[in-house]
């Protein structure tokens, strides 16, 4: 059953009949043969949408607000089985799921909250004297496309916003792990979720049921996370019908440490940034910079915690770095490694692609990285640390703005004032201060330049499901 199409609360085969692998990345065995939706299948969801939109639409928002909070309950009883199925897809270890399956949780707590809080209001027109009435309206049918480095989270992220808005929406996970999200179908049928308004469309052909839906005219916004280069394919299609967009793109994210860091905590940092599902994150830190004077010891204690790291299947017990989603995510990791140590970089640790099963890459520290090494401009999406030094503070915050990416970026100093300073001077919309984790449901996530348009999370979040409209009376 939850490898088939879920559309208007039931399971069904596609069109065709069509179906692709969703492989395990440790052992690159098949996890199962999920229905590979098409055209005519999306214009079924659309159609299923519709239909439920209104009745969902005209739920108070209390009553919204209660099916997301028992959802919330409910997918809090059953972490340990997301975090397994996210495991099986991703390859993460059995940590990381399990922090992805309490961060999903969390979105359907926070919009709970959030559903019955948007507020609008009411004035007096200075030259008129009308009253003007501002609310907010539910915008519409909701085509969200999610990634495969976070099968639960970027799906709650956008689900729960949504519905607490009072869209209903079309999911197409990606092809690499659809299983979690479809996992979550009878999760919130059971929480008091309507059928038609969430539906699932597994597909290998992503970019023509995407293209399909974001040109029918019912359609009203979509939300995507990956990569830039899809994003501005995706919001060229959305010109044509002028939707309304939320784009969360790729990232280049700088990692700096001053000299008066305290370099204990800028390490554990850097560990969060750095190796949180396995550097496969769009807020990874990228392009890490340690001031000259203090990058003797940052570096020896950042690659014995390195080294440290017990690598293996996901599943296993005392397992730290699980595999890559797949060969070539690995191998473009491999290749970025290659291509800095041609140029003149120093393996500090790991850098070598083991033999055997499945898509594994070992943490590995470069030093010495030349500003000419192709990991400097481009996502890693690894265990991969490439590590630079500076000795002035306008040139690393020329360094770190120095991309067409401005999605996260992380400085760890000892002087407060200096640390706020610098966060203001650095073109980013978030900031993590002497932290490596910024991620949060009720911040708002989003990206300057080319990573991304608007923002999920936060009371910013349900805005982006919504339209704003107001009422002229002369009462």
């Amino acid at each position: 059953m939850l490898n088939q199409l879920y559309i208007n609360g039931h399971w069904r085969d596609t069109a065709d009949g069509q179906t692709f692998d969703v492989i395990n990345p440790a052992n690159e065995t098949v996890l199962a043969s999920v229905a590979s939706a098409t055209i005519e299948d999306a214009v079924l969801a659309i159609d299923a949408a519709e239909a439920a939109s209104r009745d969902w639409a005209k739920q108070s928002p209390r009553a919204r607000s209660e099916v997301l909070r028992r959802a919330f309950s409910l997918f809090s009883e059953r972490l340990d089985d997301f975090a397994r199925l996210i495991t099986l897809e991703n390859g993460k270890a059995r940590s990381d799921a399990m922090g992805e399956a309490s961060y999903a949780a969390e979105f359907f707590r926070w919009y709970a909250e959030e559903a019955v809080r948007v507020d609008g209001h009411m004035g007096i027109a200075p030259a008129s004297g009308a009253r003007t009435l501002v609310h907010h309206k539910p915008a519409g049918i909701s085509v969200l496309v999610t990634p495969w480095n976070y099968p639960a989270a970027m799906g709650t992220r956008k689900i729960a916003p949504a519905l607490a808005a009072g869209c209903p929406v079309i999911i197409k996970p990606a092809s690499e792990t659809p299983l979690t999200m479809l996992a979550l179908m009878p999760l919130l049928e059971e929480a008091g979720v309507p059928p038609g308004i969430v539906n699932v469309l597994p597909s290998r052909q992503s970019g023509a049921i995407v293209d399909a839906m974001l040109h029918d005219p019912r359609v009203r916004v979509v939300s995507f996370t990956g990569s830039t280069a899809v994003g501005r394919k995706l919001l060229h299609a959305a010109a044509d019908q002028i939707l309304k967009p939320a784009m969360e793109l790729g990232g280049n994210a700088p990692f700096i440490v001053f000299e008066d860091a305290d370099i204990d905590a800028a390490v554990e940092g850097l560990m969060v940034a750095k190796m949180r599902n396995l550097g496969e994150a769009c807020t990874a830190a990228n392009r890490i910079y340690v001031h000259q004077s203090v990058e003797a010891q940052f570096v020896a204690q950042f690659v014995a915690r390195m080294g440290a790291l017990a690598m293996g299947n996901g599943l296993d017990d005392g397992v730290d770095v699980g595999p890559l989603v797949n060969a070539d995510t690995r191998d473009k990791v491999s290749a970025f490694v290659d291509d800095a140590v041609n140029k003149g970089a120093e393996i500090k640790l790991g850098g070598q692609k083991p033999d055997g099963i499945g898509f594994f890459y070992p943490p590995t520290v470069l030093t010495n990285v030349p500003d000419t090494a192709d990991c400097l401009g481009d996502e890693i999406f690894g265990p991969v640390a490439a590590i630079q030094t500076f000795t002035g503070e306008d040139d690393v915050i020329a360094r770190a703005n120095d991309t067409e990416y401005g999605l996260v970026a992380y400085v760890f100093t000892g002087d407060m004032k200096r640390g706020l300073s610098v966060s203001e001077r650095l073109d980013y919309g978030m900031v993590g201060l002497n932290r490596g984790l910024v991620s949060d449901p009720a911040a708002p996530f989003g990206g300057t330049k080319q990573s991304g348009l608007g923002r999920e999370g936060g009371k910013e979040g349900i805005l982006e499901f919504m339209e704003t409209q107001y009422i002229s009376t002369l009462w």
